[in-house]
């Protein structure tokens, strides 16, 4: 179905120590992020930025949609192209840049997809569809940085 979509999170910081913001160090950058009918995610800042390195970040939370959004986007071609996938694994990397003003952005992400076919014939169309899924990814065609993937296939 072809339309506008519509989605909705909610995000709870939960790190009031007690005195609120009352200063940069009193306070945590802990939050929760959910939606109805699903576990909630954890999340925090980056510890560079004094968060809490057992919770997800908004920057690792980016990286992880454009990773998630391109396997998506690559099965679903996959399955129509006739190539069978039996595996999947990515091990993505983003890269984000502080400027002077405080504030900062990503210059790129890539993805390092491992796909595993079950058919040594089908490794060339399963190379092929990486780059068309790259084209279709909503999460990809959204950010102003590149995206990158350097895929391996095997049997």
């Amino acid at each position: 179905m072809k339309g506008t979509h519509h989605y909705k999170m909610t995000t709870r910081w939960t790190g009031n120590t007690g005195a609120g913001t009352a200063a940069y160090q009193a306070y945590e950058r802990n939050h929760i992020l959910q939606t109805d009918g699903k576990p909630e995610i954890p999340g925090s800042s980056d510890p560079s930025f004094r968060g809490d390195k057992t919770r997800y970040n908004p920057e690792e939370m980016l990286v992880a949609s454009l990773s998630s959004c391109h396997m998506l986007w690559y099965l679903h071609l996959c399955a129509e192209a006739g190539v069978v996938v039996v595996d999947y694994v990515d091990h993505a990397t983003g890269t984000m840049v502080e400027t002077a003003d405080g504030g900062g952005h990503f210059s790129g992400v890539t993805l390092y997809p491992e796909v595993t076919v079950k058919d040594a014939a089908m490794i060339d169309r399963a190379n092929a569809l990486h780059e068309k899924a790259n084209q279709l990814c909503f999460i990809a065609n959204s950010v102003k940085f590149p995206v990158h993937h350097e895929a391996k296939c095997k049997v």
